[in-house]
């Protein structure tokens, strides 16, 4: 049995990659590994749609461009530099984040999941995009595209599929060596099956 899952979860890699290998998408926030940049991206990601950040995120990055900046703003100029991304409190969010990183970090954002998680509006599916795209640490998390990505190639005679059953298989089939261009492969996977739906 075991012999047979290490098969099913290489196969399901090597077609994962394949497929990006092909169709990966361009995101400016995937040219870096800038922890900074990085949790703008996730932030803005949340419950937001990538065409509606792309417009915003350099902007923003301009008027903000590391933690001391963002921290030494007035919420004023940040919020008008948020808009058009909806959900405000985000913006807030990042506000204190940044005011936090400064006074309790030295600057620079943690690289793990226990504090990242006591951060304002940092959850542990931000907090591993977080780890993965900036840190390449190999963490196990579920966003919407993943979720996609396992319930079609693992669960295609089920409905009500759970986060629970799914984490073992994310864990499982997690590239280790390269954690950061496995999620960004997935989730590139899991927007086309959105697309075809």
């Amino acid at each position: 049995m075991k012999d047979y899952l290490s098969l099913l979860f290489m196969k399901f890699r090597n077609d994962i990659y394949e497929y990006y290998g092909k169709e990966s998408r361009s995101f400016p926030w995937r040219s870096t590994s800038d922890p900074y940049r990085i949790l703008i991206s996730e932030i803005m990601l949340q419950q937001t749609q990538t065409f509606r950040v792309m417009g915003k995120y350099e902007r923003f990055l301009e008027a903000f461009p590391d933690f001391s900046a963002l921290a030494q703003a007035d919420l004023a100029s940040v919020l008008t530099f948020w808009q058009g991304l909806g959900y405000n409190r985000r913006a807030l969010n990042l506000k204190k984040t940044a005011e936090i990183v400064m006074r309790d970090f030295g600057g620079r954002l943690p690289d793990s999941p226990e504090e990242l998680t006591t951060l304002p509006g940092i959850g542990h599916a931000t907090a591993g995009a977080i780890l993965a795209f900036a840190f390449n640490h190999p963490v196990v998390f579920i966003e919407t595209n993943i979720r996609r990505v396992f319930i079609h190639c693992f669960f295609q005679d089920r409905q009500d599929i759970t986060d629970r059953e799914i984490l073992p298989l994310v864990e499982g089939t997690l590239d280790r060596n390269n954690p950061r261009q496995w999620y960004y492969a997935l989730m590139d996977y899991g927007a086309m099956l959105a697309k075809s739906v």
